[in-house]
């Protein structure tokens, strides 16, 4: 069930219509059948998938209700451990097992082949082809359940935050069941802490037409970004990509651009719509981007972009290795005999490097999500070294603050991360190094060219454009108001007529510009594919 269906308003309605009519005490088993129900939905013919969110529940409620109740650390540990070897055995069973396994056939057939490399090219590649007829799971596969990589890592937050003893286990199985599966957050995230999710369901929640009005313009505005921008935008990035021998110099920085604003407008419309339909129930839900485009390096890039996933990966990955005891042991090892300079840093880097590959795969199982979490690994280890330098630089020539070199350090971190995505675009690791180079090197279309022929030949309009245009100004404008406070605080206080008439124009831009498809084929939002 997509955020951008009618199915969803209909269901949305109902939830809420009779979510406000009836007893606090039963609303949990409502949201909760209304979840399930909301996952169901997606893949109707793969129900069963609804048995793993059940499962995962009950493990992580079991388990954790255990380790609260054990006083040894070690029994606790156990407990732990095996919470985590299901959460994550199940994450790896139905996220990279085929992964895996494709990894493992391809490289075993290259070393047949290189083996048999002396009777030809021919014949040690039907050596190779031999094997693969004869291997046990060649034709393994298995179905991607729809956000179990968000859920997962929900509920082992909350298992390892009790284990810490930073929280106490809630009781209520019933709600503990809505925190792993509340439905607006449970298939495109953010990724909640038990700490601010929970406690909100035991709160009784009274019907505020100033919350319903407020979620409703977050949803709104949501719906603004995905339907004017994202899918309207998706048209051209598609075009380029899935032809890559056709598109190629400007094309490919065209591509790249257009992605990056496809990206932030997909990805932060659907939050501001699971915010609004948190909102509108009462409940409050973090918010996971903040202006990340405004950024003036790629560290703070990732500090605004996709916040949850980034505090998760620090709090739960980052810290625990680099305090280990291996690390620390290597720390010192590496103080005494490698000098303080290397001592300092190899912790640091080694805990940033498991980061930033779990980062990359969390996203998919792929090489080239792999690939792109190294990379931007990479960059900002290197941007970290070169801070000192960074520091002169600007002393000496006096730049810190000044709007040319803050618009420039934007700038820059927005093409960068931009070329970092294109290994997001076009999912193959040789011919995205293929197409950033060529960027370059076949860069040679004239201004008539581009602009009387090539862009409209990627499926959009003059009218398309002039659409998109003023949606990223308003995008743009809006995102620059929010430095100063919240835009809709703003409008709340303006006149009412004003008021009406913005959130009333804005209604009508969605209504009439959003780029619904043929027959309303609503595009998918695109972290729901983790």
């Amino acid at each position: 069930m997509l955020f951008n269906s009618f199915h969803f308003i209909l269901f949305f309605i109902l939830i809420t219509t009779i979510y406000y009519s009836i007893s606090h005490k039963i609303r949990w088993l409502l949201l909760l059948l209304a979840s399930y129900y909301f996952y169901i939905c997606w893949r109707p013919k793969q129900i069963i998938f609804i048995l793993l969110i059940i499962f995962s529940t009950f493990t992580n409620y079991i388990f954790s209700l255990a380790m609260y109740r054990e006083k040894k650390r070690k029994k606790r540990k156990k407990y732990l451990y095996i919470t985590l070897f299901i959460n994550f055995g199940l994450l790896f069973l139905f996220k990279y097992a085929v992964f895996m396994n494709e990894t493992i056939m391809h490289l075993i057939t290259n070393m047949i082949a290189w083996q048999y490399r002396d009777l030809g090219a021919e014949q040690a590649l039907l050596k190779a082809q031999l094997f693969l007829s004869n291997y046990p799971a060649r034709d393994f596969d298995i179905i991607l359940p729809m956000g179990i990589s968000f859920y997962t890592f929900q509920a082992t937050s909350y298992s390892i935050d009790v284990y810490r003893r930073d929280i106490k286990p809630v009781r209520h199985y019933g709600i503990f069941s809505l925190f792993i599966s509340f439905f607006p957050q449970l298939v495109a995230g953010p990724i909640e802490r038990s700490r601010n999710l929970l406690p909100q369901f035991y709160q009784k929640h009274t019907f505020k037409m100033e919350n319903i009005l407020l979620g409703l313009k977050w949803m709104l505005w949501g719906f603004f970004k995905k339907l004017v921008i994202a899918d309207r935008i998706l048209v051209g990035v598609n075009t380029i990509i899935r032809n890559p021998d056709q598109y190629q110099g400007v094309f490919v920085l065209i591509g790249m651009l257009f992605y990056a604003f496809e990206l932030y407008a997909d990805f932060t419309g659907g939050i501001d719509i699971t915010i609004g339909v948190a909102q509108v129930l009462g409940v409050e839900v973090k918010e996971n981007f903040i202006r990340p485009y405004f950024s003036k390096s790629i560290k703070e890039y990732w500090r605004r972009w996709h916040i949850t996933m980034g505090t998760w990966f620090t709090d739960y990955i980052f810290y625990p290795i680099s305090v280990s005891q291996p690390m620390l042991k290597l720390s010192r090892f590496s103080r005494k005999y490698l000098g303080e300079f290397i001592g300092k840093r190899l912790p640091v880097y080694l805990s940033s490097g498991v980061v930033w590959f779990t980062t990359g795969i969390w996203h998919g199982a792929s090489w080239n999500f792999i690939v792109w979490g190294l990379m931007n690994y990479v960059v900002i280890m290197i941007s970290q070294e070169f801070e000192p330098f960074y520091a002169q630089f600007h002393k000496k020539f006096q730049v810190e603050g000044k709007f040319g070199f803050r618009l420039f350090q934007v700038i820059r971190t927005i093409l960068l991360m931009s070329a970092l995505r294109l290994f997001d675009c076009y999912r193959d690791v040789p011919l995205t190094f293929q197409m950033f180079g060529n960027m370059f090197t076949k860069f040679h279309i004239t201004v008539t060219e581009l602009f009387h022929g090539g862009l409209l030949q990627l499926g959009l309009s003059i009218a398309d454009y002039i659409v998109l245009a003023v949606g990223l100004l308003i995008l743009t404008a809006v995102s620059l108001a929010q430095r100063n406070g919240s835009v809709r605080e703003k409008i709340a206080k303006k006149p009412i007529v004003l008021r009406y008439t913005i959130w009333y124009g804005l209604f009508l831009i969605v209504l009439i510009l959003g780029a619904y498809g043929v027959g309303y084929d609503a595009s998918q939002f695109i972290y729901n594919q983790f």
